[in-house]
């Protein structure tokens, strides 16, 4: 059975940060801690964003790592129960809407993070006491904002992801002017990051033919804008279109993900300062060229639809076409070549395949992967 669940309400356009204290009075939220990092706020998105409320912005949580742990989300809780604060406004990248989601689980609910982790078959103790959350993405990549997951370090050092339809933000206010002076190297790797989830989850043998629009859809235009975005940061057109294709990419999150994820989630664990969306640009090639073999991919054609969005015109059916023009891109874009560029030590690769095959991508790749298969497609990414 498939099951199709879209409830976010999205703002879209250039200046919607204006409508963020409406937003929180929607949905009753009266005393909202803002989740960011330093970043966000040395930058001057932070001011901007919070804008509207004038001479009284709400509070202001920002001390977080590049991938939130179990140790932030308790000091932002701390700050979010002295504050009394009733909802979390995130504003940031995927880092801030991750933290954001873990501090409406641990604000609300008892125990240990990692009894609410979806591997530990915890999901359904998210209950509806969970705290409601608004999303500002200032990348346009993760898709976070419309997605019902969040990846957390835990305290027992595993990077887990927790999933529920009581984290789905309950508005993600997309407004492209945020990320006007993201930097070239971050648009980059945000970008490749929402193409990947655009790849990756139409790949996906799951059943959802609205996800699969959405994210070709979303492919098409990320493919088409991102090296301008990259290269002119303050092109308008090209960063809205960017901030689509990651909006569109979260939309298409709950169709799964697979094996590029699956990895890149176990080298995130392994070196917590790995970028999660250079780790996917560099890992898509050899997991295209793997997936190739699947009956799915053959029999709907599924590489030469997204070669087409990709305007890469007729497409062979093993994945190299696809798996070049991914290289290629990465190339022009200024991303690393591979993963010993990063420091990555195949003496790591094992650890990293243990993860994989326990993570959620793992079981929705449209080609279950062996231990084996993902050790090969570590060293054809070094």
């Amino acid at each position: 059975m498939a099951l199709i669940h879209y409830l976010t309400e999205i703002h879209l356009e250039f200046g919607a940060v204006r409508l963020l204290p409406q937003e929180c009075q929607r949905i009753g939220m009266l005393r909202p801690l803002v989740i960011s990092d330093a970043g966000v706020s040395e930058s001057g998105v932070l001011a901007q964003a919070l804008a509207p409320w004038g001479a009284h912005p709400p509070p202001v949580f920002e001390h977080l790592s590049s991938h939130p742990d179990e140790a932030s989300v308790r000091r932002a809780v701390a700050v979010y129960k002295s504050a009394f604060c009733d909802g979390l406004l995130a504003i940031g990248g995927g880092s801030c809407m991750d933290l954001a989601k873990g501090v409406a689980i641990a604000a609300t609910h008892g125990g240990p993070l990692k009894a609410f982790a979806s591997v530990e078959g915890g999901s359904l103790s998210i209950s509806r006491a969970t705290a409601p959350v608004i999303a500002v993405p200032t990348t346009a990549g993760t898709g976070s904002e419309v997605s019902r997951s969040a990846l957390l370090l835990v305290d027992d050092g595993r990077m887990l992801d927790f999933h529920s339809a009581e984290l789905m933000p309950k508005a993600a206010v997309c407004d492209p002017g945020l990320t006007l002076h993201l930097p070239p190297l971050l648009t980059a790797a945000t970008g490749m990051d929402a193409i990947s989830h655009c790849m990756e989850t139409f790949m996906s043998a799951a059943v959802n033919p609205p996800a699969d629009g959405i994210a070709l859809d979303g492919l098409r235009r990320g493919w088409a804008h991102l090296e301008r975005a990259t290269r002119h940061g303050h092109e308008r057109e090209a960063r809205w279109q960017m901030m689509s294709c990651g909006l569109q990419g979260g939309l298409a999150l709950q169709k799964g993900l697979g094996c590029a994820h699956a990895l890149s989630h176990g080298l995130g664990t392994a070196n917590p300062r790995l970028q999660h969306g250079t780790l996917n640009a560099i890992l898509l090639p050899a997991v295209l060229r793997f997936n190739a073999a699947a009956p799915s991919m053959k029999s709907e054609w599924r590489l030469a639809r997204m070669a087409e969005a990709m305007g890469l015109g007729v497409c062979d059916t093993g994945g190299q076409e696809l798996a070049e023009a991914v290289l290629t891109m990465n190339q022009r874009l200024g991303l690393p070549a591979g993963l010993s560029a990063l420091g990555v030590d195949p003496a790591q690769f094992e650890g990293v395949v243990d993860h994989a095959l326990a993570d959620h991508g793992h079981r929705s790749n449209p080609r279950l992967a062996t231990r084996e298969d993902y050790l090969a497609m570590l060293a054809a990414s070094l």
